[in-house]
């Protein structure tokens, strides 16, 4: 039986992490919107758990982590293609699917870090079906409160908030196709509507809703994030393995707004 393949570095712990992180700009009592991804930084002392306590260390008691929650699968099986579903079980996922509770619907397509700040003790979570935020610290309530069902990520989501809030934007080994920041300049745009649909609780019991929302996609993401960093101070270093990126959230959605209408072609 051959060997095991051996475990590949660099090592990194709690306090390694967070003293990388601190080096790279994250200041105390900041609001912080983080995209990670865990396996990017090598071999984690204490995985996901601890990396989230190096992120809470480096922002500190009075600052706000902020991470995507987002639950995909809830949502219309006529859409779906990886995998795509038989026509004739559509009608009964529309019936059955289990409606979004902000407490109890795991996360799903964002990582193992997100899940995990999703679960932490006293987390909140937005109440969208789709794209909630989940969210540590003392401003946590007002980053999530007012999610609505008809903006995934627009005027009445925690991007909204998190940009009245000067919060800063964490790429921790991942990429700016990643970055959900961008999303809020779709709504700037008037990009077209689509018909989104979900299963929520209501005071009667579970429901099958459809709602009208802007389109939105990561498309071009790559490279509107290549040419917003070719024009802004972003902070770029790095966090045990992995490359990390540091930004205002506000400037990004500005060059977003700029860039997207010129550069992209999507109709739908």
């Amino acid at each position: 039986m051959a060997s095991p393949a051996p475990v590949t570095g660099p090592l990194n712990t709690r306090a390694s992490l967070t003293a990388a992180l601190r080096d790279l700009g994250v200041r105390p009592g900041e609001t912080l919107l983080a995209h990670t991804s865990l396996s990017s930084l090598g071999w984690v002392c204490g995985g996901p758990v601890a990396l989230v306590q190096s992120l809470l260390d480096a922002v500190g008691p009075d600052g706000t982590l902020t991470v995507p929650a987002h639950s995909g699968d809830n949502s219309d099986p006529s859409g779906w293609g990886n995998p795509p579903v038989p026509e004739s079980w559509w009608p009964a996922i529309r019936a059955h699917t289990p409606p979004y509770d902000p407490r109890t619907t795991p996360s799903r397509g964002v990582g193992v870090v997100p899940e995990t700040v999703r679960t932490w003790p006293g987390a909140l979570r937005s109440a969208h079906p789709q794209t909630s935020f989940a969210a540590l610290g003392p401003g946590a309530r007002a980053l999530v409160e007012g999610h609505a069902l008809g903006c995934r990520l627009g005027e009445q989501s925690p991007l909204a908030r998190l940009e009245e809030a000067g919060a800063r934007v964490l790429l921790l080994g991942t990429g700016y196709a990643s970055c959900t920041a961008f999303h809020l300049a779709e709504y700037r745009i008037a990009g077209p509507r689509v018909r989104n649909s979900f299963a929520v609780r209501t005071p009667s019991g579970p429901r099958w809703t459809t709602v009208s929302d802007t389109s939105v996609s990561d498309e071009g993401f790559a490279e509107l994030g290549a040419d917003f960093e070719r024009n802004h101070p972003v902070v770029r270093g790095t966090v045990g393995g992995a490359t990390a990126r540091l930004f205002p959230l506000a400037a990004a959605v500005t060059h977003a707004e700029r860039w997207l209408p010129v550069h992209r072609r999507r109709t739908a």
